[in-house]
Formats: structure tokens, sequence, C-alpha cells
């Protein structure tokens, strides 16, 4: 009998009444003849709330404890649906991260799945049970419990089609898939009907929040299909798969933004070999992710370095560029935390040229003056201001994708 994995969000189950008819949608997929495992995240805004909760007792907030806490989450949820389920007549069993066998390396708040121990699920699926999993955490090689970060249920969800060899990876959100752009920002944002691994990672990278970026690089090493579609209609969604030919169908697939951007420089840097590794290596010791890199023209042997980081991670960024800055004997620092970032992204940028300078024109044509630029084989992104970036997306998007050839 073939396996479906189903992965509903927090906006999917935020109330007994969505989360009744979450298992009316299981329970459809179960009478197709098909074995199903559900991964669930926690209803609605529980983790916001859990985070003030820890908040509000300590100012200190050690992330064994912050794992503790935030896996009670989901785990309400997947008593909540397997009672719902039960209830019409269908077995299930809820599994927290770790019966379920989600093995983790030890990054508290942001762990990676290393492994599944299918041993579990495929008892339970052998019994006839629908098997209900907590999203989102897993459990490291000392049986601490460990959470993956935001979004982490659409990894868990990619990670056990992967180990099952699920049929397809099915993500249930609030929206009909994948568009062109926030369709709450662009209403005239269309729907994608199929997409590949590389464009939908870029876009989920960049700011495009209807999928998590791990669970797309998933995805793509292990094969697993995902079709993205909304829990609240049956309306076909949007495949990502391993697509060939993109190129010749589609320039482009979308725009994405992100407004989670600061950009950091320094300044009169000496120019000599090993100075971005001091810096750099620094920052990720702090684990502080970098995105874009600008380094400049070098001039009286000195020159500057800009780059981006997100808002999130600027408390622990400064300090250790204030510090690098003394080391390496640049003349100073300054940073902007009002920055975002706007993206196109598309295959087939690859055998079309001038793609750059059109989103460019569109650009300058709306006074937009951008900061930093970076680009790939599939995607150009620009750092602008954040009051301009809705509307660098909605002209972009006009001029460039709505126009484009079907």
């Amino acid at each position: 009998m073939p396996i479906i994995v189903q992965k509903f969000g927090g906006t999917s189950v935020a109330d007994p009444d969505l989360i009744r008819n979450v298992a009316r949608r299981v329970a459809k997929t179960r009478d197709q003849g098909k074995q199903v495992i559900v991964v669930v995240s926690a209803m609605g805004h529980t983790t916001d709330r859990l985070v003030e909760l820890a908040r509000a007792v300590g100012d200190c907030t050690p992330e064994r404890e912050m794992d503790m806490l935030l896996a009670t989450g989901e785990q309400v949820t997947i008593a909540l649906l397997a009672i719902a389920l039960t209830g019409m007549g269908y077995p299930a069993i809820s599994l927290t991260g770790a019966q379920a066998g989600i093995i983790t390396d030890n990054a508290h708040n942001r762990a990676r799945i290393v492994s599944v121990d299918q041993e579990r699920i495929r008892q339970e699926l052998e019994k006839g049970q629908i098997v209900v999993v907590a999203g989102f955490q897993g459990i490291d090689g000392r049986n601490e419990t460990t959470t993956l970060g935001r979004g982490g249920s659409d990894t868990t969800a990619v990670a056990l089609a992967a180990a099952l060899n699920a049929e397809v990876c099915e993500i249930y959100t609030d929206v009909d898939g994948v568009y062109t752009a926030d369709p709450r920002l662009v209403p005239e944002a269309m729907k994608i009907d199929c997409i590949s691994y590389d464009e939908m990672l870029e876009l989920a990278s960049l700011g495009a929040l209807v999928l998590q970026a791990r669970s797309v690089e998933y995805a793509k090493h292990y094969g697993v299909t995902i079709h993205v579609r909304s829990s609240f209609n049956d309306n076909r969604g949007t495949l990502v798969k391993e697509v060939s030919g993109m190129e010749e169908c589609r320039q482009l697939s979308g725009v994405a933004h992100d407004v989670n951007v600061a950009k950091i420089g320094l300044f009169d840097v000496p120019d000599r070999p090993g100075i971005a590794k001091h810096l750099f290596k620094a920052l990720a010791a702090e684990k502080v992710d970098v995105d874009m890199i600008i380094q400049s023209w070098m001039r009286s042997g000195k020159n500057d370095i800009v780059f981006t980081v997100t808002r999130d991670d600027l408390p622990r960024a400064l300090p250790v560029v204030k510090r690098v800055v003394g080391e390496v004997g640049a003349a100073g620092m300054d940073y902007n935390d009002h920055m975002a970032k706007v993206s196109i992204v598309g295959a087939g940028m690859v055998s079309n040229p001038g793609v750059a300078a059109d989103m460019f024109e569109v650009l300058a044509k709306e006074n937009i003056n951008i900061n930093m630029i970076s680009t790939s084989e599939i995607k150009i992104s620009c750092v602008i201001e954040e009051d301009e970036v809705i509307r660098a997306v909605k002209a972009i998007h006009a001029r460039m994708i709505e126009k484009q050839p079907a």
C-alpha cells in the first residue's frame, strides 16, 4: 500500500474546528487506499506564546530548556488530531519526534536531522494506524530533545517521506500553492503549477514563506516530490520536483522579498591576505549567518567590506565586528537595520541575457536606489531601503513577470 506524507502548518490546525477539518482530509486520503503519515505544527501562534512565557519568567533562556518548552506545542496538536481521527473511526496514534525516530545533531533551537529510524512508524503502519508525528522536533545522540528552528515541520515531513519512500509529500498551508509573488502583497500574482527544486530553493531562501529552504534542500537530495496545496480546498497546488527544460518555457518564476535584513560595513580595511578570513571566521564562531558580501576596489592599500545578516543575528554580529575593526586596524564600522532584499528567480535567466538590466531599469524608474547586488545563474538580488520594498516588488512583478510569455 503506497505511503503519503501530509504536513499541516499552524494556521491549518489553529482551533478544534480546523483540527477536525484536517482529520476529515486525512481520513479521505486513507479511504483512497493510502497509508498516511501526518506531520503537524503547533496550533496557531502557540510557539510565539511559549517564547513569551519563557521571557516572562526570566531573562535567561537556556537553549536546552527552550527546546523542552517549545516541543510541547506540537505534542498538543498531535494528540488532538489522533483523538479526532479515532473518534471518526480511523485508528490513529500520535508520536513525538523522538518516538518517530527523528535523530538530529545536538544544536539546540536549530538542529539538523541526521537520520530517521523507521522501525516504530513502520510497525504502526502495519497495524493499520494513521501515524501522527510532531514536526519541528527530534532527539540527539544524548537523548536530549531538540528543535529544528522556524518552519522545521516542513523538514520533518520531507525527511519522513524520503526515509519511507513515500509517493509524495503534501505540504498543506493557507494558500493554494507557490505564487509568482506574495499574493497578499500582489493581487495579480499567479499560481505556479510546477517548479524545480533549484528555483524553489532560491525563492524559499530569499523570503518566500510557503516552504522552508532546508526542506527543499532535503527534497532535492533525496528526490522527494513535494505538493504544496491549500488545507481549505481540494484544488491542485504546486509540484516541486526535478524539472528539465524549465529555461525554455519560463524566463522568471517569481519575485521574492525579505525584510529581515541588516547591512554592516567596515571602512578602510587594510588590504592584506587573511583579513576576510579573520572577520568571517569570527562571525561563524558566534553562529552568525552572513548572506551578501561586497569588497570594494583597493585604494591606497585599503578597501571597504560590506555584508548583510538577518536582524535577528545583528546583536551577535556587532560586538564581533567592533572587535575585528580594532584587531585589523580598520578606520571604523557602521550598520543599517532598516534594509530589505528584493529578488527575481528563474531558470530561464541562464539563456536570456539582459534580465539584470531590466530589473535595474524597473528600480530606476521607481527612483529606488540599490545598495548591494548579488547574482547566481537563476537569481538576482538587490538590497534596498526597507520602506521601498513593497513598491519594488509590485513594479518588478508588473513589468517583468506579468508581461512575460505564458
